[in-house]
């Protein structure tokens, strides 16, 4: 038994030790982690700097009889910490990097992570339980011996640090080596490749608006509609690939780890474009066989996701919930987004696009009171009780012209429970009435209402649900107005 707590001892030392080191060498890295566990940011230097110090010194405590019961007591709380902060954040849904052993290994927390701390754990409690004066084998008979074995697994360690540490360099240099690849590809030999049918890579589809429908064959024939992805209750990462597409077969391994990451958290949909064959000999038969196939990419331009790869969170409830990420840089950031938050949580969105204005979703819609056309008052309670779609318009705007008619068509289309039309503009009251809406039609100087929805520019517009709070970014122009209720031309 002497000899079992000795190996547990040191087994207990070299996890500890790493831990500290690996903090040590990318303190700022700890202190990210630190910040993501919910740490607020006033103290996230100093425990980021704390915690290696102390499991440092818990480590060097298990190389001594005399100290090991203690050791194994401040691991134990330590342990016990990082268990309860691990689990929290896995019933939270949410995936923080763990940064575990710092810069030579990371990963984000999950079942593996709460499983290594508790095996951890067991070992530390093994110790604590054998009491102050049962702790095993001693390391040396003679204080000479003691220190050539100490100094022998201090220079075991160092070299497993130093091992760790270079290996992680070269995951970085591979990463590194993929994207130069990557650049290469795209650079053509040097020479620049004309997309002229791609469009503005920051074109998207407004947050919050519905993801259109569809109905396309998957690679074995099978038509798939976007109604048959909702029933998975997951929200949904639709990566848009190409069989003729180089970066996306260089970054088809990574793709691979992100599907087994996020296995329980996204539902992957691919989408493609060419024959069954050509995606299956591209992407393997895991992904080529269920890849969904578009004649010319037409699901792809009707969300602007024009360049491949490129991927586009949908929420559960089949809402956009990020703008397109196109391209090796894009994706990462995006996924890396998607680690440190809660996927799941209601009215979720990663803000990764370039369009300017403060995204509001999620913020109940602004007191005010204003006035219709025909005088009758107006207030924020009005959006209560149904999804209203609130207008910015302008009688000075060109654009405003067709938007104009499209509403007047949406008034006149049948019920069917579609949302209510609220219009907010400023400028005179007879211009205005030539609007001739049936929806109000409130004005006001400046804007000011509008602007705490959330305008942009005219003509945009907000979607506000059914309990007052705003649902979705500000959708500039006439077609991603409409988005935001689903109507596609």
């Amino acid at each position: 038994m002497e000899a079992v707590l000795l190996i547990i001892s040191l087994a207990l030392f070299g996890i500890f030790a790493l831990a500290a080191i690996g903090k040590f060498l990318d303190l700022k890295g700890s202190e990210k982690a630190v910040k993501e566990f919910g740490t607020p940011d006033e103290f996230a230097r100093t425990f980021a700097i704390a915690i290696p110090f102390a499991e440092l010194v818990f480590a060097f405590c298990f190389l001594f009889n005399e100290t090991s019961w203690v050791g194994a007591i401040g691991g134990l709380i330590l342990l016990v910490s990082f268990i309860g902060g691990i689990a929290w954040q896995i019933r939270q849904g949410k995936a923080p990097d763990c940064h575990c052993f710092g810069q030579i290994h990371s990963e984000p927390v999950g079942v593996k992570s709460l499983v290594r701390n508790i095996i951890f754990a067991i070992l530390a409690l093994v110790l604590v339980f054998s009491g102050s004066q049962n702790q095993g084998s001693r390391l040396g008979e003679t204080t000479a011996q003691l220190a050539q074995n100490i100094t022998l697994i201090l220079i075991v360690t160092g070299l497993v640090v130093v091992v760790s540490y270079l290996k992680r360099l070269a995951d970085q240099s591979s990463s590194l080596t993929r994207r130069v690849d990557l650049l290469e590809l795209v650079a053509n030999d040097g020479k620049p490749i004309e997309r002229n049918e791609a469009g503005d890579p920051t074109d998207s589809l407004p947050i919050g608006a519905q993801f259109p429908d569809f109905r396309l064959p998957d690679a074995r024939g099978r038509y798939v509609e976007f109604d048959h992805l909702l029933a998975d209750p997951k929200p949904k990462l639709f990566l848009f690939v190409g069989p003729a597409c180089e970066p996306c077969k260089a970054l088809l391994p990574e793709i691979e780890e992100w599907r087994r990451e996020f296995a329980e958290r996204l539902q992957f949909v691919f989408v493609s474009s060419g024959s069954p064959e050509e995606n299956v000999e591209r992407f393997g038969a895991i992904i080529g066989e269920s890849i969904i196939l578009q004649k010319d990419r037409e699901l792809a331009h009707s969300v602007f996701a024009k360049w491949t790869p490129a991927a586009l969170l949908v929420g559960a409830d089949g809402t956009v919930a990020s703008h397109p990420a196109v391209g090796d840089l894009a994706m990462h950031d995006l996924i890396d987004r998607l680690r440190s938050d809660d996927i799941g949580r209601d009215r979720f969105y990663v803000s990764n696009g370039t369009r300017p204005g403060r995204i509001k979703i999620g913020q109940a819609a602004p007191v005010f009171s204003l006035k219709d056309l025909r005088g009758d008052v107006v207030t924020q309670e009005a959006f209560v009780g149904r999804k209203t779609l609130a207008v910015f318009l302008s009688t000075t705007c060109a654009h405003c012209r067709g938007v104009v008619e499209k509403i007047r068509e949406w008034e006149d289309s049948p019920e069917n429970s579609k949302p209510g039309l609220m219009v907010f503009s400023e400028g005179d009251r007879d211009l205005h009435l030539d609007f001739d809406l049936k929806s109000p039609v409130l004005i006001e100087k400046g804007y000011g209402t509008a602007l705490r929805l959330g305008m942009f520019g005219v003509p945009s517009a907000v979607l506000v649900d059914e309990y007052g709070i705003i649902a979705s970014e500000a959708a500039i122009g006439s077609h991603a107005i409409w988005s935001l209720i689903g109507v596609y031309d």
